[in-house]
């Protein structure tokens, strides 16, 4: 296993060319897969409101749950950096944003924090990292802004909306965030982002832009099928194997197959019969 990253290190694989791997999930299970598989990174995301918790959105989640999964995470990927999401609304203003990022690093041993925003948010993102929280953003698709975009839309499809983005990453930079996150936009514009800034990128839906790749966890095995980005890719099929799994057992169950011999507990054959004699005495008449 390779040495736990830390933030220092992020920049620096930035400068050596490195690419790095980032997968997000949303409890223990499947971080230690992620540990065992060698990720460099595991993200706790408020995406986990949609694969685990069944909303059709991230807006739901709140500072407690994401305490609650991010701790689940770490005790599955003890050795895995890890960067935890601000929920939908933690960070509204500069004192919310400080006072929940905090929170956040004390209760959820994250190693960094991440909101969503660029240049509208450069006071926030600053007062967080003022306070000595290590903080990212968000350029690109914003999940929380899902309503005032019309919902989940690929951006930066003009050369004008390319050069916004292009702004905000260098504002996130300037406010002293440690790096951000860049979602779904064409590669070129991706590159261009990433080129534009010295700190530490990485990217889902934007190609092989920034120096870190992310996917979803469970869209990369395949654990969450109810829709399929045209980003994701699944390298296996978890939802077909448990589903088979699931239907086999209530087969076995209702034919009477499971539990049989092999799957149950018996009593010495003494005692059995010690038993037995108790139970024949308990049911004669007294």
């Amino acid at each position: 296993m390779n040495p736990k990253l830390t933030i220092p290190d992020l920049a620096a694989k930035k400068r050596a060319g490195e690419r790095l791997v980032m997968v997000a999930v949303g409890e223990a299970l499947t971080a230690t897969w992620a540990e065992r598989g060698g990720v460099d990174i595991v993200g706790v995301g408020d995406s986990l409101g949609m694969t685990l918790h069944g909303h059709e959105n991230t807006l739901a989640m709140t500072v407690d749950q994401m305490i609650d999964h991010c701790r689940a995470v770490r005790r599955g990927a003890p050795n895995t950096l890890c960067i935890v999401s601000m929920p939908y609304g933690s960070y509204a203003t500069r004192e919310i944003a400080v006072k929940n990022a905090v929170r956040l690093m004390k209760e959820a041993d994250a190693d960094a924090v991440k909101l969503q925003g660029g240049s509208e948010m450069f006071d926030i993102i600053k007062a967080v990292g003022d306070a000595g929280v290590p903080v990212m953003s968000h350029v690109g698709l914003l999940p929380h802004r899902v309503h005032a975009a019309g919902g989940f839309k690929m951006q930066g499809r003009t050369a004008e909306a390319a050069l916004k983005i292009i702004d905000n990453a260098r504002a996130i930079e300037d406010a002293g965030a440690v790096g951000f996150e860049i979602e779904a936009m064409p590669y070129e514009v991706g590159k261009a982002v990433d080129e534009a800034v010295d700190i530490f990128t990485f990217s889902i839906g934007a190609g092989s832009a920034g120096t870190c790749q992310l996917l979803n966890g469970y869209d990369l095995i395949g654990a969450f099928d109810s829709f399929k980005p045209k980003f994701a890719k699944r390298y296996g099929n978890i939802a077909e194997v448990a589903t088979n799994a699931f239907e086999c057992y209530a087969e076995d169950v209702r034919s009477g197959r499971f539990p049989d011999a092999d799957h149950t507990y018996t009593m010495n054959a003494d005692e059995a019969a010690r038993l037995a004699e108790a139970l024949k005495q308990d049911a004669a008449p007294h």
